[in-house]
């Protein structure tokens, strides 16, 4: 039903901020178990077979109850993760257009809205999500345990940074902060933008 998105640029094309054994790992193991389990809860049921994943975690009150913890975890996996791959670039992009008009409006600044997104990633405990979201048509940062997102309770995802230990443990070891701050050098703020034109 899911597949395996491939990346979107080389397995080493993020160093120095994230290295290439990483990314690896991140994409060849944790992604692709997400994907396999997700389709194998949901084999058979004929209702979610032309789902997209962005409806399914939008629907989960819709999923038989004996699996949904199951498409929950790993449903989230694969879409948080094909969010995330996007949300990453090895070309420098600019925040600019309607998305950098309502960072201002709301945060006051790009700067002001990274500190807010980093401290709560490292507020996190254990594994999870930091999210800049919009919901009732604001702009909000939020973080999720997990493989949960905002889409699971009608939220619209902007950026997501995964704070699992797998997405940075290897480079960064337990300093989370020092992963989060580095992780802005190479955000895709184009498809930020993207994201948030098809929020409002």
């Amino acid at each position: 039903m899911f597949t395996l998105p491939e990346l979107p640029y080389g397995y080493e094309a993020l160093e120095p901020v994230i290295d290439a054994e990483t990314m690896h790992l991140h994409h060849d193991k944790h992604h692709t178990g997400y994907v396999n389990s997700v389709n194998d809860a949901l084999s058979g049921i004929g209702e979610f077979e032309n789902m997209s994943i962005e409806d399914l975690m939008g629907n989960l009150d819709k999923v038989p109850e004996n699996m949904r913890t199951k498409v929950r975890n790993n449903g989230g996996g694969h879409y948080n993760h094909s969010l995330f791959w996007n949300l990453m670039s090895p070309s420098k992009t600019t925040l600019s257009g309607t998305l950098l008009e309502a960072i201002t409006s709301t945060f006051q600044s790009s700067g002001a809205l990274q500190k807010q997104m980093n401290d709560a990633g490292v507020a996190r405990f254990g594994s999870g999500w930091v999210w800049l979201c919009v919901r009732d048509g604001k702009l909000v940062v939020e973080s999720t345990p997990n493989q949960d997102n905002p889409l699971m309770d009608g939220g619209k995802p902007i950026i997501g940074i995964d704070v699992w230990e797998h997405a940075y443990y290897l480079k960064y070891k337990n300093v989370r902060a020092d992963y989060l701050v580095t992780w802005w050098e190479i955000i895709n703020w184009d498809y930020a933008q993207e994201l948030y034109s098809k929020s409002t």
